[in-house]
């Protein structure tokens, strides 16, 4: 929500776009507020300030503040909130426990001449992808290309009408199908020749996964009651409550911040011994315990308020890598669990 033109220097960070979130950022001369939680869940029949909704949206139109969400897109993300909570938490060798998207990967083989072949690989190893731990990979294998320039061509090598015999490289790079676009753009930009010679290859290799929650493993078993404690000490959440055995065995956790019952039966189906999640009804604690798996509820603040540190971190370090050095980065400091708890 807001001006896509209008000049950006200082932005705010915080989980929900409440009122008085966007009273803080208009206070700080903020422009944009990035947020996790949306301020519309439902579609509007009208946008009044008679609610909550509707007093964020003009309050935040009247001061000029955008407002940017990712809610779902940053809970599946790789690296996103739930890769953040899973690290928080401790758990080792994390996979999404819902899968929702796989990336689809793609060969790019392009014919470049000896003398341009590192331009050429440069330009594409800003849109290709690693493998594993290793970045700009690509493989390139010398050959002879041939070609006869017609009328009207402009040849970087030879003459129209004429046979030309040129050393050229074969050079692979493994590329997102999504960002082939880009690439190709970045390829003619860079190679020499008037009309690059290129093949596009799709492929059944399995790329990054992404998905609903997280399963992983605890590098040493712990029993139910001591990992709940470790939950709550981790997340600062102090109305942390478990469904289960105290003295169950946990190992293998499955995790989803938020409100992450939905994924309770994945979490079986995975050989979790215990969800990590928050907003656990009555009839789900009981279904948890008919399908013999532990909860442990810390709040859905609690499992998502650690993305404002994490996202203005990760802005603060790609803006100036984006060109944007100018910009500052603030978390908002007024927001507090919406729940109290007796001690």
């Amino acid at each position: 929500m807001g001006d896509p033109t209008a000049e950006i220097t200082r932005i705010m960070v915080a989980l929900d776009a409440t009122p008085a979130v966007i009273e803080s950022a208009l206070q700080a001369s903020c422009q944009l507020l990035v947020s996790h939680h949306p301020m519309i869940f439902k579609p509007q029949k009208s946008v009044s300030t008679a609610t909550t909704p509707g007093k964020s949206i003009h309050a935040a139109i009247r001061g000029g503040l955008a407002v940017a969400s990712m809610h779902t897109n940053y809970d599946i993300a790789c690296g996103g909130l739930n890769d953040l909570l899973s690290e928080r938490l401790g758990l080792k060798a994390c996979a999404p426990l819902q899968v929702t998207a796989t990336q689809e990967l793609a060969k790019l083989v392009v014919f470049v001449p000896q003398e341009h072949l590192d331009r050429v690989r440069a330009a594409l190893f800003s849109h290709a992808e690693s493998l594993g731990s290793y970045r700009d990979c690509s493989f390139s294998a010398m050959g002879e290309g041939t070609f006869t320039p017609l009328d009207g061509a402009r040849p970087f090598i030879g003459a129209v009408g004429t046979l030309e015999k040129v050393p050229e490289y074969r050079l692979e790079v493994l590329l997102d199908r999504a960002k082939l676009p880009q690439a190709l753009k970045s390829l003619v930009s860079a190679h020499p020749y008037e009309e690059p010679a290129y093949d596009i290859y799709p492929l059944h290799n399995r790329g990054t996964e992404n998905g609903l929650g997280r399963i992983g493993s605890l590098p040493e078993a712990t029993t139910l009651a001591d990992y709940t404690r470790q939950v709550a000490a981790q997340l600062g959440a102090p109305g942390t409550r478990f469904v289960g055995d105290p003295a169950t065995r946990i190992q293998k956790v499955a995790l989803c911040s938020g409100s992450g019952t939905s994924v309770m039966h994945s979490a079986v189906r995975a050989g979790a011994h215990v969800l990590v999640t928050g907003d656990v009804k009555y009839h789900q604690a009981r279904e948890a315990e008919d399908l013999g798996i532990a909860l442990i509820d810390a709040g859905h603040f609690h499992t998502e308020i650690i993305m404002a540190e994490a996202v203005a971190a990760r802005l603060r370090r790609i803006l100036p890598d984006s060109g944007f050095d100018g910009c500052q980065v603030m978390v908002c400091k007024v927001e507090t669990d919406p729940f109290r708890y007796l001690h």
